[in-house]
C-alpha cells in the first residue's frame, strides 16, 4: 500500500515538472509576461479586460477576458465568421458535443490564463498558439463522452481540410465515422484535436494544478491559480534546471517499479 502511495505521489510530481518543462516557451524570445495576457491571435483583444455581456458559454470570462463581446456571440454559430468553420461536416452533430466544442472555443479566444504554455508560431491568421495545456480529466472525459456518438472525417482539425467551398469539408479520401473511430481515447480526442494544444493532466479539477474549461464564475476564475502555479515553477527551475529534475524523477520511478 506505502508503495502504491508512493508510485502514485511521484506520477503526479512528474506531470508536474512534464507539464511545466512544456510550458517554456521555445521561441528566442521566451516570454516574461506569463500572468493575465493575451495571445497574439486573430480575434484576440491586445490586453484582457472586463466584457460585461459576453454571451452564453464565455460569459464566465466576463470579468477578465481576451475576446469581445462579438467574438463570444459569433463562436456560438453553426458556422461562424470567426474562421468559416463548420461543426457539422459529417452530418449534424450531437448538441451536447457541440457545447464542448463552443466551451473549448470560449477558452482559446476569452482566456486570460494561458501565458504559461504560449509559443510562437509563424502562421498567416496568428503569431501565437498555446502548447500542451493541462486539460483537467474530467474536463476531457466529458468532452469524450459527449462527442463519441458524432461523426467526423479526421483526427487534427488544424489541418488538411477542403476549403474550396469557403468552408471546411472533409477532403478527398476521407470518410465519416464517429468520433469514437477517430478518437479511441479520451486523449487522442484532447491532445490530438488541435495539435496538441491540451495535454490532459492527471489532476482532476478543482485541484489548482490544471487548466479547467467549464467553471461557475460566482467563485471565482479558478484558472488563475494554475496559471500562477506553472507561472512560478517555470521561474523557480530557471532555463536549466527542470531537464535534470524530470530524468532524476524518472530514475526514481524505474527505481520504484524495479
Amino acid at each position: 500500500m506505502a508503495m502504491a502511495w508512493q508510485m502514485t505521489q511521484l506520477l503526479l510530481l512528474l506531470d508536474l515538472v512534464a507539464s511545466a518543462w512544456g510550458a517554456r516557451p521555445r521561441n528566442s524570445l521566451e516570454r516574461t509576461d506569463l500572468l493575465n495576457v493575451c495571445m497574439d491571435a486573430k480575434h484576440h483583444k491586445t490586453k484582457p479586460g472586463p466584457e460585461d455581456k459576453l454571451h452564453d458559454q464565455c460569459s464566465p470570462w466576463r470579468k477578465n477576458a481576451c475576446c469581445s463581446v462579438n467574438t463570444s456571440q459569433e463562436l456560438h454559430k453553426d458556422t461562424s465568421r470567426l474562421y468559416n468553420f463548420n461543426w457539422d461536416h459529417c452530418g449534424k452533430m450531437e448538441p451536447e458535443c457541440k457545447r464542448h466544442f463552443i466551451q473549448d472555443t470560449c477558452l482559446y479566444e476569452c482566456s486570460p490564463n494561458l501565458g504559461p504554455w504560449i509559443q510562437e508560431v509563424n502562421q498567416s491568421w496568428r503569431k501565437e498558439r498555446f502548447l500542451d495545456v493541462p486539460l483537467c480529466k474530467e474536463d476531457c472525459q466529458n468532452w469524450w463522452e459527449a462527442c463519441r456518438t458524432s461523426y467526423t472525417c479526421k483526427n487534427n482539425w488544424h489541418k488538411g481540410w477542403d476549403w474550396t467551398s469557403g468552408v471546411n469539408t472533409c477532403p478527398v479520401g476521407t470518410t465519416c465515422h464517429t468520433f469514437e473511430f477517430y478518437f479511441p481515447t479520451p486523449a487522442d480526442l484532447c491532445e490530438r484535436l488541435w495539435s496538441h494544444s491540451y495535454k490532459v493532466s492527471n489532476y482532476s479539477r478543482g485541484s489548482g494544478r490544471c487548466i479547467q474549461m467549464w467553471f461557475d464564475s460566482a467563485h471565482g476564475n479558478p484558472n488563475e491559480e494554475v496559471a500562477k502555479f506553472y507561472a512560478e515553477a517555470m521561474s523557480r527551475a530557471g532555463p536549466y534546471a527542470t531537464g535534470p529534475l524530470l530524468l532524476s524523477l524518472n530514475l526514481m520511478l524505474l527505481w520504484l517499479i524495479g
